[in-house]
């Protein structure tokens, strides 16, 4: 049941950041505007869910805000959060290893993805 609450959340994000990223401005080509904004909305929903979490919403409703819908809506809500409990716990040291390493390897992973795609 929990796989279908998920895939049922990730489904409606994935819509959404589809639909926002089609009706926001591509703007001035700095960087992905649309991009920009779901994670920062992602970010802002994911915390409110998970604020909410803390012993008032059911398992299930966690599941399908939290894991489902800001998962398919964007992961980098779900990396926010991580970064954030980092923080909290003073876990300073991977804080930083974990914002280095995710973005310099995931870049690296996509160049090297494209390379080996060719």
């Amino acid at each position: 049941m929990n796989l279908l609450i998920v895939g049922l959340g990730g489904f409606l994000g994935s819509v959404c950041r589809y639909m926002i990223s089609q009706n926001i401005p591509k703007g001035s080509g700095l960087f992905p505007i649309s991009t920009f904004a779901v994670n920062i909305l992602g970010s802002l929903l994911i915390g409110l869910f998970y604020g909410s979490s803390q012993g008032k919403i059911s398992e299930e409703v966690r599941l399908f805000a939290t894991v489902g819908f800001c998962g398919g809506f964007t992961t980098f809500s779900a990396f926010a959060l991580e970064n954030l409990k980092l923080l909290q716990s003073g876990s300073y040291f991977s804080f930083f290893a974990y914002i280095m390493l995710s973005t310099t390897i995931c870049i690296t992973a996509v160049l090297l993805g494209i390379y080996l795609s060719k």
